[in-house]
């Protein structure tokens, strides 16, 4: 596919998912919840995880906050990634991600829609848009379980992350 066909695709998908993100909201109940914010452009995203009993398997993500196209669409592309996936194979997403978001190799066909952030690359400036609600999925999942009766989250500044 011709690069700017393949440009205006990825800017399609950003845009779709910012204005109709399928994950937005709040999960019930709330085993897991971060806050990240990019103190640089304002962005904030707050994420909610449930887990299944055990505390090893993503039953449902959701995330509600305000930000720019590029943040809130991978935060809608995210949730639907890790939904279902075990905790160690959401914390090699978001490995995968940041790599690629430092220019390693897109994801494989069943993550392809993943890769509508690969273009976000090129712009320095807007990779912390993209991995803000990847930053706070880590830290999630690395931090002991949460009340749901919890009024101040975790919180996670994107300033000083590569």
């Amino acid at each position: 596919m011709p690069l700017d066909n393949l440009r205006g695709l990825y800017q399609q998908v950003i845009l779709e998912r910012y204005k109709k993100p399928r994950n937005f909201g709040r999960v019930n109940p709330v085993h897991r919840h971060q806050r990240g914010h990019n103190p640089s452009c304002g962005d904030t995203i707050d994420l909610t995880l449930q887990l299944d009993p055990n505390q090893e398997r993503i039953v449902d993500i959701k995330f509600e906050g305000e930000g720019c196209a590029i943040a809130l669409a991978s935060a809608d592309l995210m949730a639907d990634a890790v939904r279902g996936r075990t905790i160690p194979e959401a914390l090699q997403l978001v490995e995968r991600f940041q790599a690629m978001m430092r220019g390693g190799e897109e994801f494989p066909r069943e993550y392809r829609s993943l890769n509508a952030m690969k273009g976000v690359a090129q712009f320095p400036v807007r990779i912390k848009c993209a991995n803000l609600a990847w930053h706070a999925l880590k830290h999630a999942l690395q931090s002991p379980a949460t009340d749901d009766s919890v009024e101040e989250p975790g919180f996670v500044s994107n300033e000083s992350i590569d």
